[in-house]
Protein backbone atom coordinates (compact mmCIF):
# COMPACT_ATOMS: atom_id res chain seq x y z
CA UNK A 1 0.00 0.00 0.00
CA UNK A 2 1.65 2.98 -0.92
CA UNK A 3 1.60 5.98 1.16
CA UNK A 4 1.52 9.69 0.68
CA UNK A 5 2.45 13.19 2.35
CA UNK A 6 2.75 16.67 1.88
CA UNK A 7 6.21 17.25 2.20
CA UNK A 8 7.80 21.29 3.04
CA UNK A 9 5.87 23.42 1.15
CA UNK A 10 5.13 21.77 -2.66
CA UNK A 11 2.21 20.69 -1.85
CA UNK A 12 1.65 17.45 -3.75
CA UNK A 13 1.11 13.85 -2.75
CA UNK A 14 4.33 12.16 -2.75
CA UNK A 15 5.36 8.51 -3.21
CA UNK A 16 7.48 7.24 -0.92
CA UNK A 17 8.59 4.14 -2.89
CA UNK A 18 8.94 5.90 -5.98
CA UNK A 19 11.13 9.13 -4.43
CA UNK A 20 13.63 6.75 -2.54
CA UNK A 21 14.33 4.24 -5.44
CA UNK A 22 14.55 7.33 -7.67
CA UNK A 23 16.65 8.71 -4.73
CA UNK A 24 18.94 5.71 -5.03
CA UNK A 25 19.55 5.62 -8.59
CA UNK A 26 20.65 9.33 -8.36
CA UNK A 27 23.05 8.63 -5.27
CA UNK A 28 24.56 5.73 -7.68
CA UNK A 29 24.93 8.48 -10.73
CA UNK A 30 26.49 11.07 -8.75
CA UNK A 31 29.02 8.86 -7.61
CA UNK A 32 31.45 9.54 -10.57
CA UNK A 33 30.17 13.22 -12.00
CA UNK A 34 31.43 14.64 -8.90
CA UNK A 35 34.60 12.90 -8.53
CA UNK A 36 34.96 13.59 -12.73
CA UNK A 37 34.72 16.99 -12.10
CA UNK A 38 36.79 17.37 -8.90
CA UNK A 39 39.40 15.94 -11.00
CA UNK A 40 39.26 18.41 -13.65
CA UNK A 41 39.06 21.19 -11.56
CA UNK A 42 42.61 19.72 -10.06
CA UNK A 43 41.18 18.97 -6.67
CA UNK A 44 40.58 15.76 -4.49
CA UNK A 45 38.11 13.79 -5.36
CA UNK A 46 36.27 13.96 -1.71
CA UNK A 47 35.75 17.67 -2.23
CA UNK A 48 33.58 17.35 -5.09
CA UNK A 49 31.77 13.99 -3.27
CA UNK A 50 31.17 16.82 -0.41
CA UNK A 51 30.17 19.39 -2.91
CA UNK A 52 27.25 16.73 -4.32
CA UNK A 53 26.08 15.96 -1.10
CA UNK A 54 25.69 19.89 0.75
CA UNK A 55 24.27 20.89 -2.77
CA UNK A 56 21.96 17.96 -3.13
CA UNK A 57 20.66 18.48 0.41
CA UNK A 58 20.50 22.18 0.64
CA UNK A 59 18.56 22.62 -2.63
CA UNK A 60 16.60 19.74 -2.32
CA UNK A 61 14.80 21.10 0.90
CA UNK A 62 14.95 25.02 0.18
CA UNK A 63 14.91 25.15 -3.95
CA UNK A 64 12.39 26.23 -5.55
CA UNK A 65 12.11 23.20 -7.92
CA UNK A 66 11.34 20.13 -6.01
CA UNK A 67 12.41 16.76 -8.24
CA UNK A 68 15.69 18.85 -9.51
CA UNK A 69 19.25 17.94 -8.16
CA UNK A 70 22.02 19.97 -7.86
CA UNK A 71 25.94 19.05 -6.94
CA UNK A 72 29.48 19.66 -8.39
CA UNK A 73 29.00 20.33 -12.29
CA UNK A 74 31.51 20.83 -14.97
CA UNK A 75 30.46 24.20 -15.57
CA UNK A 76 31.58 25.40 -12.35
CA UNK A 77 34.80 23.43 -12.32
CA UNK A 78 36.06 24.32 -15.65
CA UNK A 79 36.11 28.20 -14.07
CA UNK A 80 37.64 27.54 -11.00
CA UNK A 81 40.02 25.09 -12.42
CA UNK A 82 42.53 28.24 -13.33
CA UNK A 83 41.97 29.48 -9.03
CA UNK A 84 42.75 25.88 -7.93
CA UNK A 85 46.21 25.34 -10.02
CA UNK A 86 47.57 29.27 -8.46
CA UNK A 87 46.25 28.82 -5.17
CA UNK A 88 45.02 25.83 -4.18
CA UNK A 89 41.55 24.37 -2.46
CA UNK A 90 41.33 26.79 0.72
CA UNK A 91 40.75 29.55 -2.43
CA UNK A 92 38.10 27.41 -4.03
CA UNK A 93 36.44 27.75 -0.61
CA UNK A 94 36.66 31.02 -0.40
CA UNK A 95 35.13 31.43 -3.74
CA UNK A 96 32.31 29.13 -3.77
CA UNK A 97 31.39 31.40 -0.61
CA UNK A 98 31.69 34.64 -2.21
CA UNK A 99 29.56 33.31 -5.03
CA UNK A 100 26.48 32.41 -2.70
CA UNK A 101 26.56 35.64 -1.13
CA UNK A 102 26.11 36.76 -5.17
CA UNK A 103 23.54 34.22 -5.61
CA UNK A 104 21.34 34.76 -2.57
CA UNK A 105 21.69 38.41 -4.03
CA UNK A 106 20.58 37.92 -7.29
CA UNK A 107 17.06 35.90 -5.90
CA UNK A 108 16.45 38.30 -3.13
CA UNK A 109 16.33 41.07 -5.96
CA UNK A 110 14.14 38.80 -8.03
CA UNK A 111 16.67 38.56 -10.97
CA UNK A 112 15.25 35.21 -11.48
CA UNK A 113 12.23 36.90 -13.93
CA UNK A 114 15.31 37.82 -16.62
CA UNK A 115 14.98 33.66 -17.32
CA UNK A 116 12.07 35.42 -19.64
CA UNK A 117 14.25 37.08 -21.59
CA UNK A 118 16.02 33.87 -22.90
CA UNK A 119 14.00 32.38 -26.37
CA UNK A 120 12.75 28.93 -26.90
CA UNK A 121 15.48 29.11 -29.57
CA UNK A 122 18.31 29.09 -27.34
CA UNK A 123 17.05 26.69 -24.96
CA UNK A 124 16.54 24.56 -27.91
CA UNK A 125 20.33 24.90 -28.61
CA UNK A 126 21.33 24.84 -24.73
CA UNK A 127 19.17 21.28 -24.75
CA UNK A 128 20.44 19.93 -27.86
CA UNK A 129 24.46 20.85 -27.25
CA UNK A 130 24.03 19.41 -23.53
CA UNK A 131 22.82 16.29 -24.77
CA UNK A 132 25.52 16.13 -26.75
CA UNK A 133 27.71 16.85 -24.27
CA UNK A 134 26.20 14.65 -21.78
CA UNK A 135 27.14 11.71 -24.76
CA UNK A 136 30.68 12.50 -25.48
CA UNK A 137 31.96 12.74 -21.97
CA UNK A 138 30.65 8.90 -22.11
CA UNK A 139 33.96 8.23 -23.86
CA UNK A 140 36.50 9.62 -22.12
CA UNK A 141 38.79 9.45 -18.99
CA UNK A 142 38.03 11.95 -16.21
CA UNK A 143 41.67 13.49 -17.77
CA UNK A 144 39.96 14.41 -20.62
CA UNK A 145 41.44 11.55 -22.91
CA UNK A 146 39.55 9.31 -25.00
CA UNK A 147 38.86 5.90 -23.80
CA UNK A 148 40.87 3.04 -25.77
CA UNK A 149 39.37 0.83 -28.60
CA UNK A 150 39.68 -2.14 -25.95
CA UNK A 151 37.81 -0.63 -22.83
CA UNK A 152 34.83 0.47 -25.17
CA UNK A 153 34.43 -2.90 -26.89
CA UNK A 154 35.17 -4.56 -23.23
CA UNK A 155 32.29 -2.24 -21.74
CA UNK A 156 29.83 -1.93 -25.06
CA UNK A 157 27.38 -5.27 -24.07
CA UNK A 158 26.84 -3.90 -20.79
CA UNK A 159 25.97 -0.72 -22.08
CA UNK A 160 23.57 -2.37 -24.58
CA UNK A 161 21.92 -4.28 -21.56
CA UNK A 162 21.22 -0.97 -19.33
CA UNK A 163 19.96 0.85 -22.41
CA UNK A 164 17.67 -1.83 -23.47
CA UNK A 165 16.40 -2.25 -20.01
CA UNK A 166 15.94 1.56 -19.95
CA UNK A 167 13.82 1.17 -23.22
CA UNK A 168 12.12 -1.75 -22.20
CA UNK A 169 10.92 -1.70 -18.52
CA UNK A 170 9.13 1.28 -18.40
CA UNK A 171 6.81 -0.47 -21.27
CA UNK A 172 5.58 -3.19 -18.84
CA UNK A 173 6.11 -1.02 -15.87
CA UNK A 174 6.92 2.29 -13.57
CA UNK A 175 6.55 0.43 -10.36
CA UNK A 176 10.64 0.58 -9.79
CA UNK A 177 12.92 3.41 -11.89
CA UNK A 178 14.70 1.17 -14.76
CA UNK A 179 18.17 3.08 -14.34
CA UNK A 180 17.86 1.13 -10.72
CA UNK A 181 17.39 -2.39 -12.24
CA UNK A 182 19.65 -1.64 -15.40
CA UNK A 183 22.41 -1.12 -12.56
CA UNK A 184 21.69 -4.28 -10.40
CA UNK A 185 21.26 -6.31 -13.46
CA UNK A 186 24.64 -5.37 -15.10
CA UNK A 187 25.84 -6.04 -11.05
CA UNK A 188 25.03 -9.34 -10.93
CA UNK A 189 26.05 -10.68 -14.68
CA UNK A 190 29.57 -9.10 -14.09
CA UNK A 191 29.96 -11.07 -10.59
CA UNK A 192 28.63 -14.15 -11.53
CA UNK A 193 30.03 -14.62 -14.96
CA UNK A 194 33.77 -13.06 -13.62
CA UNK A 195 34.18 -10.81 -16.09
CA UNK A 196 36.98 -8.29 -16.05
CA UNK A 197 35.68 -4.36 -16.53
CA UNK A 198 35.59 -0.91 -15.75
CA UNK A 199 34.37 0.05 -12.06
CA UNK A 200 34.08 3.21 -10.34
CA UNK A 201 36.95 1.76 -8.27
CA UNK A 202 39.35 2.13 -11.27
CA UNK A 203 38.62 6.30 -11.20
CA UNK A 204 39.27 6.76 -7.64
CA UNK A 205 38.81 6.31 -4.05
CA UNK A 206 35.43 7.82 -2.61
CA UNK A 207 36.31 6.83 1.04
CA UNK A 208 35.68 9.17 3.86
CA UNK A 209 34.24 10.74 6.77
CA UNK A 210 31.45 13.30 7.37
CA UNK A 211 32.34 17.08 5.83
CA UNK A 212 32.79 18.91 9.30
CA UNK A 213 32.65 22.75 9.37
CA UNK A 214 35.62 24.93 8.59
CA UNK A 215 36.68 28.43 7.78
CA UNK A 216 39.06 28.93 4.35
CA UNK A 217 42.56 28.89 5.04
CA UNK A 218 43.34 32.10 3.41
CA UNK A 219 44.86 35.84 4.39
CA UNK A 220 41.64 38.10 5.29
CA UNK A 221 42.87 40.49 3.27
CA UNK A 222 41.84 43.20 0.33
CA UNK A 223 44.44 41.20 -2.55
CA UNK A 224 42.51 38.21 -1.46
CA UNK A 225 39.23 39.45 -2.21
CA UNK A 226 40.27 40.46 -5.79
CA UNK A 227 41.95 37.58 -6.94
CA UNK A 228 38.64 35.43 -6.08
CA UNK A 229 36.22 38.51 -6.96
CA UNK A 230 35.74 37.48 -10.26
CA UNK A 231 36.35 34.04 -10.57
CA UNK A 232 33.55 34.07 -7.74
CA UNK A 233 31.33 36.65 -10.05
CA UNK A 234 31.00 34.07 -12.82
CA UNK A 235 30.93 30.74 -11.18
CA UNK A 236 27.81 32.57 -9.49
CA UNK A 237 26.24 33.93 -12.68
CA UNK A 238 27.46 30.51 -14.25
CA UNK A 239 25.57 28.81 -11.64
CA UNK A 240 22.35 30.51 -11.88
CA UNK A 241 22.22 30.21 -15.89
CA UNK A 242 22.47 26.86 -15.77
CA UNK A 243 20.19 26.45 -12.68
CA UNK A 244 17.28 28.52 -14.02
CA UNK A 245 17.45 26.70 -17.60
CA UNK A 246 17.08 23.13 -15.88
CA UNK A 247 14.46 24.64 -13.52
CA UNK A 248 12.40 25.18 -16.94
CA UNK A 249 13.25 22.27 -18.72
CA UNK A 250 11.37 20.08 -15.30
CA UNK A 251 8.69 22.74 -15.55
CA UNK A 252 7.92 21.60 -19.27
CA UNK A 253 8.57 18.18 -18.92
CA UNK A 254 6.42 18.00 -15.62
CA UNK A 255 3.62 20.79 -16.39
CA UNK A 256 4.14 22.39 -13.13
CA UNK A 257 6.32 26.22 -12.40
CA UNK A 258 9.13 25.91 -10.58
CA UNK A 259 10.10 29.38 -8.30
CA UNK A 260 13.05 30.81 -9.74
CA UNK A 261 13.89 33.80 -7.02
CA UNK A 262 13.94 30.93 -4.36
CA UNK A 263 15.98 28.52 -6.19
CA UNK A 264 19.20 31.24 -6.83
CA UNK A 265 18.55 31.88 -2.83
CA UNK A 266 18.66 28.36 -1.95
CA UNK A 267 21.54 28.01 -4.72
CA UNK A 268 23.33 30.88 -2.55
CA UNK A 269 23.06 29.06 0.79
CA UNK A 270 24.17 25.87 -0.58
CA UNK A 271 27.43 27.15 -2.03
CA UNK A 272 27.71 28.97 1.07
CA UNK A 273 27.21 25.89 2.74
CA UNK A 274 29.48 24.17 0.44
CA UNK A 275 32.50 26.51 1.25
CA UNK A 276 32.16 26.19 4.96
CA UNK A 277 32.35 22.46 4.61
CA UNK A 278 35.74 21.34 1.92
CA UNK A 279 33.30 21.42 -1.37
CA UNK A 280 33.83 22.91 -4.96
CA UNK A 281 30.51 24.31 -4.74
CA UNK A 282 28.26 23.71 -8.15
CA UNK A 283 24.83 24.21 -9.41
CA UNK A 284 21.53 22.30 -11.00
CA UNK A 285 22.81 18.99 -12.61
CA UNK A 286 20.50 18.90 -15.56
CA UNK A 287 21.85 15.13 -16.54
CA UNK A 288 20.59 13.93 -12.66
CA UNK A 289 17.60 15.77 -12.76
CA UNK A 290 16.55 14.46 -15.81
CA UNK A 291 17.55 10.81 -14.21
CA UNK A 292 15.28 11.50 -11.26
CA UNK A 293 12.57 13.02 -12.86
CA UNK A 294 12.30 10.20 -15.81
CA UNK A 295 12.58 7.66 -12.58
CA UNK A 296 9.22 9.26 -11.44
CA UNK A 297 10.28 11.47 -8.25
CA UNK A 298 8.37 14.45 -8.57
CA UNK A 299 9.37 16.09 -4.48
CA UNK A 300 11.53 16.61 -2.32
CA UNK A 301 12.50 13.65 -0.93
CA UNK A 302 14.20 12.16 -4.06
CA UNK A 303 16.90 14.76 -3.50
CA UNK A 304 17.31 14.34 0.06
CA UNK A 305 17.46 10.60 -0.06
CA UNK A 306 19.85 10.72 -2.75
CA UNK A 307 22.46 12.87 -0.87
CA UNK A 308 22.11 11.15 2.21
CA UNK A 309 22.61 7.70 0.14
CA UNK A 310 25.47 9.58 -1.63
CA UNK A 311 27.23 10.31 2.13
CA UNK A 312 26.73 7.01 3.43
CA UNK A 313 28.64 5.78 0.40
CA UNK A 314 31.44 7.91 1.29
CA UNK A 315 31.60 7.14 4.90
CA UNK A 316 30.04 3.31 5.16
CA UNK A 317 29.78 1.92 1.50
CA UNK A 318 32.93 2.86 -0.45
CA UNK A 319 34.15 -0.64 -1.22
CA UNK A 320 30.66 -1.86 -2.22
CA UNK A 321 30.17 1.41 -4.68
CA UNK A 322 33.50 1.22 -6.31
CA UNK A 323 32.95 -2.40 -7.21
CA UNK A 324 29.92 -0.93 -9.54
CA UNK A 325 30.82 -0.89 -13.34
CA UNK A 326 31.04 2.05 -14.83
CA UNK A 327 29.23 0.61 -17.69
CA UNK A 328 25.98 0.61 -16.05
CA UNK A 329 26.44 4.04 -15.24
CA UNK A 330 27.53 4.85 -18.96
CA UNK A 331 24.43 3.31 -20.22
CA UNK A 332 22.16 5.49 -17.50
CA UNK A 333 23.76 8.22 -18.98
CA UNK A 334 23.56 7.69 -22.83
CA UNK A 335 20.21 6.88 -22.58
CA UNK A 336 19.32 10.53 -20.78
CA UNK A 337 21.80 12.14 -23.52
CA UNK A 338 19.02 10.91 -26.01
CA UNK A 339 16.05 11.66 -23.50
CA UNK A 340 17.44 15.30 -23.26
CA UNK A 341 18.10 16.42 -26.89
CA UNK A 342 15.25 18.23 -28.20
CA UNK A 343 14.18 16.32 -31.20
CA UNK A 344 11.34 18.29 -32.01
CA UNK A 345 13.74 20.87 -32.72
CA UNK A 346 14.91 18.86 -36.01
CA UNK A 347 11.20 19.31 -37.52
CA UNK A 348 11.64 22.69 -36.61
CA UNK A 349 14.04 23.29 -39.76
CA UNK A 350 12.77 24.90 -43.22
CA UNK A 351 9.66 25.83 -41.03
CA UNK A 352 10.78 28.29 -38.53
CA UNK A 353 12.43 31.51 -39.12
CA UNK A 354 15.86 31.22 -40.39
CA UNK A 355 17.33 33.61 -37.36
CA UNK A 356 15.89 30.99 -35.31
CA UNK A 357 17.43 28.22 -36.84
CA UNK A 358 21.06 29.82 -36.97
CA UNK A 359 20.46 30.80 -33.14
CA UNK A 360 19.69 26.82 -32.47
CA UNK A 361 22.76 25.78 -34.28
CA UNK A 362 24.91 28.12 -32.69
CA UNK A 363 23.90 27.73 -29.28
CA UNK A 364 24.39 23.95 -29.83
CA UNK A 365 28.17 24.50 -30.94
CA UNK A 366 29.14 26.90 -28.57
CA UNK A 367 27.32 24.72 -25.63
CA UNK A 368 30.01 21.57 -27.18
CA UNK A 369 32.95 23.80 -27.73
CA UNK A 370 32.92 26.47 -25.12
CA UNK A 371 30.48 26.71 -22.35
CA UNK A 372 26.86 26.19 -21.18
CA UNK A 373 26.73 29.79 -20.00
CA UNK A 374 28.45 31.28 -22.96
CA UNK A 375 26.61 29.77 -25.16
CA UNK A 376 23.59 30.62 -23.85
CA UNK A 377 24.66 33.90 -22.99
CA UNK A 378 25.94 34.77 -26.72
CA UNK A 379 22.44 33.37 -27.98
CA UNK A 380 20.33 35.42 -26.14
CA UNK A 381 22.24 38.69 -27.16
CA UNK A 382 22.27 37.50 -30.69
CA UNK A 383 18.40 36.79 -30.96
CA UNK A 384 18.16 39.85 -29.28
CA UNK A 385 19.98 42.02 -31.93
CA UNK A 386 18.01 40.28 -34.39
CA UNK A 387 15.15 41.29 -32.61
CA UNK A 388 16.13 44.37 -32.54
CA UNK A 389 16.68 44.88 -36.36
CA UNK A 390 13.78 43.24 -37.28
CA UNK A 391 11.87 45.78 -35.47
CA UNK A 392 14.05 48.49 -36.54
CA UNK A 393 12.67 47.30 -39.82
CA UNK A 394 9.14 47.64 -39.24
CA UNK A 395 8.66 51.58 -37.89
CA UNK A 396 6.03 52.73 -40.60
CA UNK A 397 4.77 56.47 -40.96
CA UNK A 398 1.08 56.61 -42.73
CA UNK A 399 0.89 60.21 -44.17
CA UNK A 400 -2.08 62.76 -44.31
CA UNK A 401 -3.17 66.41 -44.41
CA UNK A 402 -6.23 67.56 -42.47
CA UNK A 403 -8.77 70.76 -43.60
CA UNK A 404 -6.65 72.73 -41.57
CA UNK A 405 -3.62 72.26 -43.92
CA UNK A 406 -1.40 70.55 -40.76
CA UNK A 407 0.60 67.18 -41.75
CA UNK A 408 -0.05 64.17 -39.84
CA UNK A 409 2.76 61.89 -39.37
CA UNK A 410 0.85 58.05 -37.59
CA UNK A 411 3.77 56.25 -36.72
CA UNK A 412 3.37 52.75 -36.40
CA UNK A 413 6.27 50.18 -34.51
CA UNK A 414 8.36 51.46 -31.31
CA UNK A 415 10.28 53.91 -31.65
CA UNK A 416 14.17 52.90 -30.12
CA UNK A 417 17.77 52.91 -31.08
CA UNK A 418 17.44 51.07 -33.81
CA UNK A 419 14.76 52.64 -35.74
CA UNK A 420 15.77 56.03 -35.62
CA UNK A 421 17.44 56.21 -39.00
CA UNK A 422 14.30 54.44 -40.90
CA UNK A 423 12.21 56.91 -38.38
CA UNK A 424 13.84 60.09 -39.30
CA UNK A 425 13.72 59.23 -43.48
CA UNK A 426 10.18 59.43 -42.90
CA UNK A 427 10.08 62.99 -42.32
CA UNK A 428 10.64 65.95 -45.10
CA UNK A 429 10.77 69.23 -43.38
CA UNK A 430 12.07 71.26 -46.46
CA UNK A 431 8.63 70.34 -48.12
CA UNK A 432 6.11 70.05 -45.19
CA UNK A 433 3.81 72.68 -44.06
CA UNK A 434 4.14 75.05 -41.33
CA UNK A 435 2.53 72.92 -38.89
CA UNK A 436 3.34 69.29 -38.46
CA UNK A 437 1.95 66.65 -35.59
CA UNK A 438 3.56 63.45 -35.21
CA UNK A 439 0.74 60.65 -34.00
CA UNK A 440 2.24 57.89 -31.51
CA UNK A 441 -1.46 56.30 -31.00
CA UNK A 442 0.43 52.84 -32.61
CA UNK A 443 3.78 53.54 -31.22
CA UNK A 444 5.75 53.94 -28.06
CA UNK A 445 9.30 56.05 -27.17
CA UNK A 446 11.76 53.31 -25.81
CA UNK A 447 14.74 54.82 -24.72
CA UNK A 448 16.77 57.82 -24.98
CA UNK A 449 18.02 57.52 -28.36
CA UNK A 450 14.50 58.06 -29.38
CA UNK A 451 13.96 60.72 -27.20
CA UNK A 452 17.19 62.69 -28.99
CA UNK A 453 15.79 61.62 -31.83
CA UNK A 454 12.62 63.40 -31.60
CA UNK A 455 14.58 66.42 -30.32
CA UNK A 456 16.58 66.70 -33.43
CA UNK A 457 13.02 66.13 -35.97
CA UNK A 458 11.54 69.33 -34.04
CA UNK A 459 15.33 71.26 -34.25
CA UNK A 460 15.12 70.55 -38.15
CA UNK A 461 11.40 71.87 -38.24
CA UNK A 462 12.49 74.72 -36.18
CA UNK A 463 14.95 75.98 -38.25
CA UNK A 464 12.62 76.36 -40.80
CA UNK A 465 10.38 78.38 -39.20
CA UNK A 466 7.58 75.37 -38.31
CA UNK A 467 6.32 73.93 -35.52
CA UNK A 468 6.31 69.81 -34.42
CA UNK A 469 3.70 68.47 -31.80
CA UNK A 470 3.49 65.05 -30.34
CA UNK A 471 0.04 63.36 -30.13
CA UNK A 472 -1.56 59.98 -28.60
CA UNK A 473 1.75 59.52 -26.40
CA UNK A 474 1.27 56.35 -24.16
CA UNK A 475 1.51 57.58 -20.64
CA UNK A 476 5.22 55.49 -20.27
CA UNK A 477 6.22 57.29 -23.26
CA UNK A 478 5.05 61.40 -21.52
CA UNK A 479 7.16 59.92 -18.29
CA UNK A 480 10.65 59.67 -20.83
CA UNK A 481 10.05 63.15 -22.23
CA UNK A 482 8.78 65.07 -18.82
CA UNK A 483 11.89 63.41 -17.02
CA UNK A 484 13.83 64.72 -19.82
CA UNK A 485 12.51 68.09 -20.40
CA UNK A 486 15.37 70.26 -19.28
CA UNK A 487 17.55 68.35 -22.37
CA UNK A 488 14.98 68.45 -25.07
CA UNK A 489 12.19 70.68 -26.44
CA UNK A 490 9.27 69.05 -27.92
CA UNK A 491 5.55 70.08 -27.94
CA UNK A 492 3.15 67.69 -26.37
CA UNK A 493 -0.21 68.23 -26.86
CA UNK A 494 -2.38 67.63 -23.87
CA UNK A 495 -4.54 64.84 -25.44
CA UNK A 496 -6.41 61.99 -23.61
CA UNK A 497 -5.19 58.76 -22.45
CA UNK A 498 -4.88 56.29 -25.32
CA UNK A 499 -4.42 52.48 -24.68
CA UNK A 500 -1.43 51.40 -26.48
CA UNK A 501 0.39 48.01 -26.62
CA UNK A 502 2.71 48.74 -23.55
CA UNK A 503 4.38 45.38 -24.49
CA UNK A 504 5.30 45.32 -28.23
CA UNK A 505 9.53 45.54 -26.81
Amino acid sequence: MEKYLNLFDFKQEVNYRTEILSGLTVALALVPEAVAFAIIAGLDPLIGLYAAFVMGLVTSILGGRPGMISGATGAVAVVIVGLARDFGPEYIFACVILAGVFQIAAGLLRLGKLMRLVPQSVVYGFVNGLAIVIFLAQFKNTDGSWLSQEVLLNMAPLVAIVMLIMWGLPKLTKAVPSGLVSIIVVVAVVFFLGLDTRTVGDIASIEGGFPLPSIPQIPFTWETFMIILPYSAIVAGVGLIESLLTLNIIDEITGTRGRGNKEAVAQGIANITSGFTGGMGGCAMIGQSLINISSGARARLSGIFASVMLLVFIMFGSAYIEQIPMAALMGIMIMVAIGTFEWASLRTFGRMPNRDQIVIVLVTILTILLDLALAVLAGVIIAALVFAYENAKRIRARKRIDENGVKHYEIYGPLFFGSIQVFNDKFDPENDPQEVVIDFMESRVVDMSAIEALNKITERYAKLGKKVTLRHLSPDSRERLAKAGQLIEVNVDEDPTYKVMTDYV
